[in-house]
């Protein structure tokens, strides 16, 4: 009840300094000040009814953005925006440690080959669709030939992809351990490295297609840079806050957020992958560096959630509800049918596994959310193409917005079933 009543006071005050102001321009402060306490509580409410954080922040960005209430007008979001580059580091960081070789070296095999046939029955159905539906979908109907193969494999990798962090989120929430949890996450972190590879591979396409991508020699030297030089970039700067770790170990958040504005920087700078750069830094700390892991889950934990806060509520209030308006049945669509596409594909993966199938049949129901990488690469997409990326981005957020509310649920019902919450008799992973 008092986070209710310090959310309500805060947007009247908000709202007080925005009506009866000098008629200057909103500052950055304000922006930020207000996202990060406002949305902060609309998270804590949402937790409380069973629903991840970033829903809740989403939710405050959608409410107050300037296609709604207008508490967040349209030049305070873009100010809101500066944090993209850091969040979508840090997330890409956090799936990183997550992927420990050493632990999932005995499943890695059959956990491998479930991966590639889910991601691959998934990839294949949501691109034929794609493919087939274009002209009907409000984004480049237009487009022909390569340019229309190019952009429904672009629209179908970012539709596959899952979220690591609403994952682990569950996770951490229910206290839940087990074989079906142990499985779940190592999917949806092997699928999401799968799925940065994909982006990595399809964007220079895409530019190709388009016609500002040079030969075909220029791009398959593009994507050995794009590729091969940010995982170089990133195990060496891994390897540096390793030793930073290992031989001084104070201010970690501080230099966690420093190593994720480097890797955001990479970008323009070197025209490396920063989504890569994070991820292979993340790699080389969870299993090569020798880091105090309480040190680093604690800065993780202290570090991400400002930005990530943000992060969430920046992309919320960009929602164009308008565009929404147009979309909403064929996001609809787009969700029903990678919900079928997840079924079939995690039934297919599962045979081909050789796993038990008690519990993994319900592993399908903790890859239905989508968040985190999702939405980093879809404002990656919506800055690089500016005629369609906004709309693309669009659909495939209010694609995400429903899947934040069904998988969390549908997780949860499944670890019920598993019988694994509340089993946590070890530290739960990694949580942002």
């Amino acid at each position: 009840m008092r986070r209710a009543l310090a959310l309500v006071l805060l947007l009247a005050i908000c709202g007080a300094v925005l009506a009866f102001g000098d008629g200057t321009r909103p500052t950055a402060a304000l922006a930020f000040g207000f996202a990060l306490i406002a949305a902060a509580l609309v998270g804590d409410l949402f937790e409380r009814f069973h629903l991840p954080r970033l829903t809740g922040y989403l939710a405050f960005g959608l409410a107050c953005g300037p296609f709604a209430t207008n508490l967040i007008s349209a030049p305070m979001a873009r100010e809101l925006q500066i944090v993209n580059g850091l969040a979508i580091a840090l997330i890409a960081f956090v799936a990183g440690l997550e992927i420990n070789v050493a632990r999932l070296r005995p499943k890695l095999p059959a956990f491998a080959r479930f991966g590639a046939v889910l991601i691959g029955t998934m990839f294949a159905l949501l691109f034929a669709a794609a493919w087939a539906a274009w002209p009907w979908l409000p984004i480049l109907p237009d487009a022909q030939g390569p340019l229309r193969v190019a952009l429904a494999a672009l629209l179908a990798t970012l539709v596959v992809s899952f979220s690591p962090t609403v994952t682990i989120a569950v996770l951490a929430d229910a206290r839940a351990r087990g074989p079906l949890s142990e499985l779940v996450v190592a999917l949806v972190v092997l699928g999401d490295l799968a799925i940065i590879v994909a982006f990595t591979l399809v964007m220079p396409l895409v530019h190709w297609t388009l016609g500002d991508g040079g030969t075909e020699t220029n791009l398959v030297a593009r994507l050995a840079w794009d590729i091969g030089g940010s995982l170089a970039f990133g195990a060496l700067i891994g390897g540096v806050f390793g030793v930073f770790l290992k031989f001084v170990g104070r201010e970690v958040t501080l230099a966690l957020l420093a190593l994720c504005a480097i890797a955001s920087a990479s970008g323009p700078a070197f025209h490396f992958e920063p989504l890569l750069v994070a991820l292979a830094a993340g790699l080389v700390v969870e299993n090569v560096a020798a880091v105090a892991g309480d040190a680093l889950r604690d800065a993780v934990e202290h570090g991400a959630l400002p930005v990530l806060v943000v992060f969430f509520a920046a992309a919320g209030a960009s929602l164009q509800l308008n565009a929404l308006a147009t979309i909403g049945l064929i996001a609809v669509g787009v969700a029903v049918l990678r919900y079928v596409a997840v079924r079939l594909g995690a039934a297919l993966g599962l045979r081909a596994s050789g796993l038990e199938v008690q519990p993994a049949q319900d592993a399908w129901m903790g890859l239905v959310s989508q968040a985190g990488v999702t939405l980093g690469i879809t404002v990656a997409v919506s800055g690089e193409f500016t005629e369609w990326g906004p709309r693309m981005a669009t659909l495939v957020v209010a694609v995400v917005a429903i899947h934040l509310v069904a998988g969390p649920i549908l997780f949860r019902r499944a670890l019920e079933r598993a019988g694994e919450v509340g089993q946590a008799g070890q530290p739960t992973p990694t949580s942002v």
